[in-house]
C-alpha cells in the first residue's frame, strides 16, 4: 500500500508540474506575440491612422442634397440648384452640310480676252487655305478668256490655270490670298447606292450657290457627254444622281451629308429633271497631288485615237472581235489615228489595230481603256493583247507623260 501511495503521489506532482510548463509556455508565447503585435502596429502606426481616417470619412460623408421650396401662407423660400446640362452631338443634316460647304462654292467667270465681255461661267470649290480650286476642264476649256474667281462673300479674285486633264475633264486654278475656307475630301470608294447626297453650284450661270438633294442613284457608271461647243468625252466610273445639276453646276462639289466632297458634277441628262453625273472625287486625287508637288497633272498616255467595239460596230465594219478599241483616226484631219511620237508610234501600233486586252484584262464596255491607262503611272511598262493585219500578238507600250493638249 505504502508503495502505492508513493507512486500516486509522483504521478500528482508530475502532473502539476505539466501543468505549471504548460501555463508559463502559453504565458510566454502571448507575452511574445503582444510584443511582436505592438511592434508590428508601431512601425506601421502612421498607415493605420491614414486608414482609420479614410474610414471614418467614407461612413459619415455628407449626402449631397436638393433644396425644395417650401411653401406657406406667408412667404416662399427658393433655393435655386444648377444642373449641368450634357451637349448632344449634332446630328448630320442637309441643312448643315450646306452651311459648313458654300463658303468654300466658288463661281469661275470667263470673260473674253479681247472685249472683256463675259462669255462663260461655270462652277468650282476651293480644296486648300492658300487658293487652289477644282473645277471642270470644259469650263475653263477655251484659251481665250481670262478667269475671275467670285466667292460666295462676294469678293472677286483673278485666276490662274494650273492645268486641265482632258480624259478626267478636271482642271485646277490657283487665286492668289491665304486662309481661304476649302472643302474636305472623303473616299468616294465608300459611296452606296441611296446615300444622301447634295450638289452646289451656279446654277444656269446667273442663281450663284443653289443647293439641290437627292441620294446616289447609281454607280460606275460609263457615259459620254458633250458640251456647248460640240466637243465630246467619254466618262467612265461616274456617279449617278437625282440631286438637280443644271448648266453652270459643272465643277461644283457634290457633298456627303457631312459636307465632304464625294464628286464634281460633270453632266446632266438633256430633258430629264433627275438625272445627273459626278466624277467621283477619289479619280481626281492623283491629279490634286500632282498639281501640289509639280504645278502640273501628271498623267500617263499611250497616244492613240479609237472607237469603242460594241456588237454593232463589229457587224457595220465586219470586224472579228465584239470587243476591244479600234484605232481609228477622228473626223479633223489634225486628229490622226497615232500620235506623232507618242508610246504608241514608238511601240509600233497603227490606224486599224485591234486592242482586246491590257495586262491581261479585256477591254470592253464595262472597263473601259481609258481607266486602265489612268491606273497606271509614268513609266509603266503595260502589256497589250492586239489584233493587226490578221494575227494576233503582244505589245508592250512604255508610258509617258501626256502632253497639254
Amino acid at each position: 500500500m505504502k508503495e502505492i501511495k508513493n507512486i500516486s503521489r509522483k504521478i500528482k506532482k508530475t502532473f502539476y508540474n505539466t501543468i505549471v510548463q504548460a501555463v508559463l509556455i502559453s504565458f510566454a508565447t502571448m507575452i511574445i506575440v503582444a510584443g511582436v503585435i505592438i511592434l508590428l502596429l508601431w512601425t506601421h502606426r502612421m498607415d493605420l491612422v491614414s486608414f482609420l481616417i479614410n474610414e471614418y470619412k467614407s461612413e459619415h460623408q455628407p449626402v449631397a442634397q436638393i433644396e425644395i421650396p417650401l411653401v406657406d401662407d406667408k412667404e416662399v423660400k427658393e433655393e435655386i440648384v444648377t444642373i449641368p446640362v450634357l451637349e448632344k452631338e449634332e446630328t448630320p443634316t442637309i441643312v448643315s452640310a450646306v452651311k459648313k460647304a458654300r463658303p468654300a462654292v466658288v463661281s469661275v467667270i470667263l470673260n473674253d480676252k479681247i472685249s472683256s465681255k463675259q462669255v462663260g461661267s461655270g462652277s468650282g470649290f476651293l480644296i486648300s487655305l492658300d487658293g487652289l480650286i477644282v473645277t471642270n476642264r470644259h469650263v475653263v476649256s477655251s484659251d481665250e478668256v481670262t478667269l475671275k474667281v467670285l466667292l460666295n462673300n462676294s469678293m472677286e479674285y483673278t485666276a490662274t490655270l494650273l492645268d486641265r486633264d482632258p480624259v478626267l475633264d478636271v482642271a485646277l486654278l490657283k487665286i492668289s490670298g491665304s486662309n481661304f475656307p476649302y472643302l474636305k475630301l472623303a473616299d468616294s470608294d465608300t459611296l452606296e447606292v441611296g446615300e444622301t447626297v447634295i450638289a452646289i453650284g451656279n446654277a444656269l450661270g446667273e442663281f450663284k450657290n443653289t443647293v439641290s438633294a437627292g441620294v446616289v442613284s447609281g454607280l460606275s457608271r460609263s457615259i459620254t457627254a458633250g458640251d456647248s461647243f460640240g466637243q465630246m468625252e467619254y466618262l467612265d466610273k461616274v456617279i449617278q444622281t437625282d440631286a438637280a445639276i443644271n448648266r453652270g453646276n459643272s465643277g461644283g462639289p457634290l457633298l456627303n451629308i457631312n459636307g465632304q466632297v464625294v464628286g464634281i458634277n460633270v453632266a446632266m441628262v438633256e430633258g430629264s429633271s433627275s438625272i445627273g453625273f459626278s466624277l467621283p472625287i477619289n479619280s481626281v486625287k492623283d491629279a490634286i497631288n500632282s498639281v501640289k508637288k509639280t504645278g502640273i497633272i501628271s498623267r500617263p498616255y499611250v497616244g492613240v485615237r479609237y472607237v469603242l467595239i460594241t456588237p454593232d460596230l463589229k457587224i457595220k465594219n465586219n470586224l472579228p472581235f465584239d470587243y476591244g478599241i479600234l484605232i481609228q483616226k477622228g473626223l479633223n484631219i489634225n486628229n490622226p489615228a497615232i500620235i506623232p511620237n507618242s508610246p504608241a508610234e514608238k511601240a509600233g501600233l497603227k490606224e486599224g489595230d485591234i486592242i482586246l486586252q491590257i495586262d491581261g484584262n479585256k477591254v470592253d464596255q464595262n472597263s473601259n481603256f481609258s481607266y486602265f491607262i489612268r491606273g497606271k503611272k509614268i513609266g509603266d511598262f503595260v502589256n497589250m493583247k492586239v489584233y493587226s493585219a490578221g494575227i494576233t500578238k503582244t505589245v508592250v507600250v512604255v508610258l509617258e507623260q501626256a502632253p497639254d493638249l
